[in-house]
């Protein structure tokens, strides 16, 4: 099986999950053991994406309480980083993989890394499940639903264009026609010794 194919069965299982209680206070129970990193990494990635695709609907309620915004304003600043912490894992675990391969002279480096290309996977897949939704939704109009269907078949011609890029890039690194170069993402916001609000509070 593909990479991309696994990745999409395991994030489709995860947003499956999510939906059983459909709650962002739902505590992850993930299926694959931490012995199967990957597959653990991937559906964690995920599930941390499913919860804020749903903070981000509850936070644009226009009648939202603002002490209730501002709390889910910051778990989404919390979730961001923990998205950014598990991008960072999977990169590593190809770092790991790939770390025998014979680079060729030649050898490109990519715009981004495997990892990253992998995070725009794992939120096409939510893209498609919640568009199909709307597609299928029944008290819609037929107007609403024939236009989410044309949306719809758009992300998934970008699911398959976007699983070819990321197998050609993985057999690139393989093949050493790539190389693999990862950068920590620094993000100063978060930081409170980079921070000027906070680290002024010191």
């Amino acid at each position: 099986m593909k990479f991309t194919e696994k990745a999409w069965q395991i994030f489709n299982r995860a947003i499956d999950d999510y939906h059983v209680k459909n709650d962002v206070y739902s505590t992850i129970n993930n299926p694959y053991d931490e012995s199967d990193l990957i597959e653990h990494l991937l559906y964690k990635k995920n599930w941390i994406d499913t919860v804020q695709w749903h903070l981000e609907d509850i936070i644009r309620d226009p009648e939202i309480d603002p002490v209730e915004a501002l709390k889910i304003k910051r778990w989404i600043d919390k979730s961001n980083q923990e998205r950014t912490d598990m991008v960072e894992y999977v990169d590593s675990w190809f770092l790991q993989k790939y770390s025998d391969v014979n680079v060729q002279p030649d050898a490109k480096i990519n715009t981004e890394s495997p990892a990253w290309a992998i995070d725009r996977f794992s939120i096409l897949s939510l893209k498609v499940y919640h568009m199909k939704e709307e597609a299928n939704r029944p008290e819609a109009s037929a107007e609403h639903r024939a236009n989410c269907q044309k949306k719809l078949d758009v992300l998934n011609e970008q699911h398959d264009d976007l699983s070819t890029a990321i197998e050609e890039l993985i057999q690139d690194i393989e093949a050493g026609r790539k190389y693999m170069k990862v950068y920590k993402q620094m993000k100063m916001y978060n930081d409170d010794e980079l921070n000027p609000v906070l680290y002024k509070k010191k």
